[in-house]
């Protein structure tokens, strides 16, 4: 099995339980609103990061960022995009897509829709919204099979 960290719309701020949820992860993704720089470097530093770009990524590494990024990962070809409601399966990704990651709204989700997943890990940045502060885990099985998770952030 192998374990992919999921984070989204961290808006400058890595939490300090983020490294201990993703202590033992394969790689990380991140679903843009990255903020800063220094957030690139304290993920990498956990784990090999792929990252796409958010609406607020003006500045800094993050402005130079792909829209969607496609990792083959685990046996599996993962979309990673920041606002799905601009981002259309079929035609930005394909057809071989088993999983979606996105973020954007800073709610927690995940959806199995035409056999993908569609998985928003929610927001691991500053609280809004009145909801919790969230990261994910995906876990794909030795069948191949994706295993989404989210993880209350200040519970670990």
């Amino acid at each position: 099995m192998r374990t992919l960290g999921v984070i989204s719309d961290t808006h400058g701020v890595v939490r300090p339980d983020v490294s201990a949820v993703f202590r033992a992860v394969d790689g990380i993704v991140h679903a843009g609103d990255v903020g800063v720089d220094s957030v690139l470097d304290e993920l990498a530093a956990l784990a090999p990061l792929t990252a796409v770009k958010g609406n607020t990524d003006t500045h800094g590494r993050a402005a130079g960022l792909a829209a969607v990024q496609i990792l083959e990962w685990a046996g599996l070809s993962i979309a990673v995009v920041h606002d799905l409601s601009r981002f259309d399966v079929e035609r930005d990704a394909g057809p071989g897509v088993s999983v979606v990651v996105f973020g954007h709204s800073h709610r927690a989700e995940v959806t199995w829709r035409g056999g993908r997943v569609f998985f928003n890990p929610g927001s691991a940045g500053p609280r809004r919204f009145g909801l919790p502060n969230t990261v994910g885990l995906l876990t794909v099985d030795a069948r191949g099979m994706p295993h989404p998770e989210v993880v209350e952030l200040g519970r670990v």
